[in-house]
């Protein structure tokens, strides 16, 4: 960890041992993300109608749901805040470490977050405001599966990958060498 706190760290220059602890994080996070992706579209469903069923009753496939109270709606914020808020801390941390340029790195970091905040705010919106958020929670998930399928994959990328390292100058004049004419 104390290489983070030097302004030029990079995670192509981290050691094999901690590219290995960083990539096993980064797999436990997508084998997170994949599980909670196929609840999200398996046991709640991915339209709008079966959405504002889930979380205000209705039916849903085969079965009637009753609406979401206000406990089970707590209790999942509460462990999801938690959850994605630590998730995102330290993939937003790895992602900062490689070598893309700022604006890439703020709208990544951004539409992770914002995702996240969505989708948190998303059942208590559909439940008590309006059906009409059920769109805002399908935006969400999509968001959070760009956002931190990006922060996963472009830190494993410049991990294991050749980076996005910009050519030395003497690397640049080599290419740009012309033919000795005599």
């Amino acid at each position: 960890m104390k290489n983070f706190t030097y302004p030029v760290y990079k995670l192509s220059a981290a050691s094999r041992e901690v590219k290995i602890v960083y990539t096993g994080f980064l797999i436990f996070v997508a084998l997170g993300m994949l599980t909670i992706g196929l609840y999200q579209f398996k046991r709640i469903g991915a339209t709008h109608d079966l959405i504002v069923a889930y979380y205000r009753g209705g039916e849903l496939g085969q079965e009637i749901t009753y609406p979401k109270t206000f406990t089970q709606l707590l209790e999942t914020t509460h462990f999801h805040a938690f959850i994605m808020g630590i998730s995102f801390l330290t993939l937003a941390h790895l992602f900062i470490a490689t070598g893309l340029g700022p604006r890439i790195k703020w709208s990544v970091i951004g539409l992770a977050f914002f995702s996240s905040l969505a989708d948190i705010a998303g059942p208590w919106l559909i439940r008590y405001l309006s059906p009409a958020f059920a769109l805002l929670q399908l935006f969400a998930w999509l968001g959070m599966w760009l956002g931190y399928g990006a922060l996963i994959l472009l830190s494993l990328y410049e991990m294991w990958g050749n980076g996005w390292q910009r050519p030395s100058r003497e690397r640049e004049k080599k290419g740009k060498k012309r033919a000795h004419v005599p």
